[in-house]
C-alpha cells in the first residue's frame, strides 16, 4: 500500500505538518506521564482505525518499557486489572473526547471529574492537547492511507 500523497514532498504542506508535529512534542515534554501518554495515543488511534499510528505507539509504548500485556489489553482496558486507577480516567476521557458524535452533550461531566481526581490542570491540559492531537494526527493518516509496518522508535524524535 501507498500513500495518496506525500505531504512532505510539498513545501507548503510539509510547512505545515512539521508545525503540526512541534505541537505533538509539546504534549510529550509536558508532565504526563509517558505511559498514560502512549496507551492513550494507542487506544485513540484504534478507535480511529490508523494503522501507522497503531504501528507507531506500540513500538514506542515497547520502547519506552511498557509490558506487552498492558500494550495488548489497552482496546480492553475496562475488563483489564493492569491498569491504574489514573490511566483508566484517561482512557476514559481518551475515548469519550474520540467519540464525541456517540454521546448527545460531549464528554459527561464524571468522566472528566475521574481525570481530574488523577491529573492536575497542567497534565489535563497535556491529556487533552494530546487526544484532540492524536484525533487530528489519525484523520490525516487515515485519510491519505499512510502504509503501517516500518515505523522505528524514536523516528520523529
Amino acid at each position: 500500500m501507498n500513500a495518496r500523497l506525500d505531504v512532505f514532498a510539498i513545501p507548503s504542506a510539509g510547512k505545515v505538518i512539521k508545525q503540526f508535529m512541534s505541537l505533538g512534542r509539546l504534549v510529550v515534554d509536558s508532565p504526563l506521564p509517558a505511559a498514560t501518554r502512549e496507551l492513550v495515543s494507542l487506544r485513540v488511534s484504534q478507535i480511529n482505525g490508523c494503522a501507522v499510528c497503531i504501528d507507531m505507539h506500540t513500538k514506542e509504548a515497547a520502547a519506552a518499557g511498557e509490558t506487552s500485556v498492558r500494550i495488548n489489553l489497552v482496546a480492553a482496558w475496562r475488563e483489564a486489572t493492569v491498569y491504574t486507577e489514573a490511566e483508566r480516567a484517561a482512557l476514559e476521557l481518551a475515548e469519550q473526547g474520540t467519540r464525541i458524535a456517540d454521546g448527545a452533550g460531549g464528554v459527561p461531566d464524571e468522566v472528566w471529574e475521574r481525570a481530574a481526581r488523577h491529573y492536575d490542570e497542567e497534565q489535563l491540559v497535556a491529556l487533552v492537547t494530546l487526544i484532540a492531537f492524536m484525533n487530528t494526527a489519525n484523520r490525516l493518516n487515515v485519510i491519505l492511507q499512510q502504509p503501517a509496518g516500518d515505523y522505528q522508535p524514536g523516528q520523529f524524535k
